[in-house]
């Protein structure tokens, strides 16, 4: 018995001893616990009232109705309000009148006739091939396109911007009656609504202020020099402008604005086979027109030197306009000798001088029209059928003598292809 007597000695001893240990532990972390508790007691109570307050809202789902009428007012709302910043962004991107002024303050004229001195100057024949080389590769042209690709040819750089394409690259696309004037890019295009006129989206001219009076049409047709100066002072609203432009009151006006950067093709050719009657000058500014510049100044065109071509196709009204910008002061028509651009002289805002040719002058689709010395602007304005339908994009890169779109003839019910 004496043994196992011991073993339960030892056994109580040892509870004992952890007891009194687990005490000693627990006497030393009470007053940590306590410290610690105090601080956090009220984050505790808080938080334990805010969790109360959440448990005792009754939660009662919608109709399924009112939540689709939910998200549908929130959507409106965010579209609005995004509608609203995407505006203010447009308008703060447009230039103010002050800002204008300022830009057609600057002497871009005297700049435009002393880089055109610049180009006429003969380059040495050693200079020519690596000039226009580092030309080519500057603005991506394609050399292999030129007539004459023997570079030492060209003797001045105004002959090389101006040079000759191969017949073959440029085919003329003869199944549709109107192809594209000239090697650029679209800025815009569409339909002409009471004679306002989007050079690139959300940015507008007046076809009144772009043309300017309707006289071509009171016009006797005989040939004349160059008129004395007008003032373009608009007398009928645009909405009546409009409806003189239409032959046919059952058509509908179309534009097209064609941008020609410095490093395409600088010669433009007739977009249609039509008859040109009248020809109006307007010695305007010389302000940039590359699409940055579009979309900063409203009515741009109506601002800048061009020359306008006025005549009729098979579907009625039909012009073409070479517009002018800076270092393209130079606008050369190959059947009007007569025009002489960025001359130096200053005008008043608005003058204008007219020419009537006798009998009017026949032009084939693809025949070449003019020329730039530089880049610049083609603006197309014509009359067409209702379902006249384009075949372009906005800020589409195009080729002279591609087709540009189609409409329905009368003659046949199904669609073809004649625009």
């Amino acid at each position: 018995m004496a043994a196992p007597t011991r073993r339960l000695c030892i056994t109580c001893r040892v509870m004992m001893e952890r007891q009194t240990s687990l005490l000693t532990a627990q006497q030393i972390l009470n007053p940590i616990k306590r410290h610690c508790t105090k601080g956090s007691q009220g984050e505790a109570s808080g938080s334990n009232a805010i969790v109360r307050y959440f448990r005792s809202i009754k939660w009662t789902p919608l109709p399924l109705s009112v939540g689709f009428a939910l998200i549908a007012a929130l959507g409106y709302k965010h579209a609005s309000r995004r509608t609203k910043k995407e505006i203010q962004a447009e308008n703060s991107m447009k230039a103010q009148e002050w800002q204008v002024n300022l830009y057609r303050k600057m002497p871009l004229k005297f700049v435009s006739r002393l880089w055109g001195k610049v180009n006429s100057f003969d380059l040495p024949v050693f200079m020519r091939t690596p000039m226009y080389k580092f030309y080519s590769w500057s603005f991506n042209c394609n050399l292999e396109e030129a007539a004459i690709q023997d570079l030492k040819h060209y003797k001045n750089l105004s002959e090389f911007f101006r040079r000759k394409l191969k017949p073959e690259v440029r085919p003329i696309d003869q199944s549709h009656s109107i192809t594209s004037p000239a090697d650029g890019r679209i800025l815009h295009f569409g339909k002409v609504e009471n004679s306002i006129v989007e050079q690139v989206k959300g940015v507008t001219y007046s076809l009144q202020g772009f043309l300017g009076p309707p006289t071509w049409m009171t016009s006797q047709g005989t040939e004349t020099a160059e008129s004395a100066p007008h003032t373009n002072n608009p007398t009928i609203s645009d909405v009546e402008y409009h409806k003189k432009l239409l032959k046919n009151p059952e058509n509908e006006l179309y534009h097209c604005i064609i941008y020609l950067a410095p490093g395409d093709y600088h010669r433009f050719h007739s977009p249609a086979s039509w008859c040109v009657r009248y020809r109006r000058h307007f010695p305007g500014e010389l302000l940039s027109v590359n699409p940055g510049v579009a979309r900063w100044i409203q009515g741009l065109f109506n601002f800048n030197e061009r020359a306008v071509y006025y005549g009729d196709w098979e579907n009625g009204f039909f012009s073409l306009t070479a517009v002018g910008a800076t270092n393209v002061g130079s606008i050369h028509i190959n059947f009007d000798r007569d025009l002489a651009t960025n001359c130096g002289c200053q005008w008043p805002e608005g003058t204008y001088f007219d020419k009537a040719f006798e009998t009017g002058i026949d032009v084939r689709k693809g025949e070449n029209f003019g020329e730039f010395n530089l880049g610049s602007t083609i603006v197309l304005i014509f009359e067409a059928p209702k379902n006249f339908n384009f075949k372009i994009q906005g800020g589409q890169k195009i080729r002279f003598g591609q087709p540009m779109g189609c409409y329905r003839t009368s003659e046949n019910t199904t669609e073809s292809e004649n625009l």
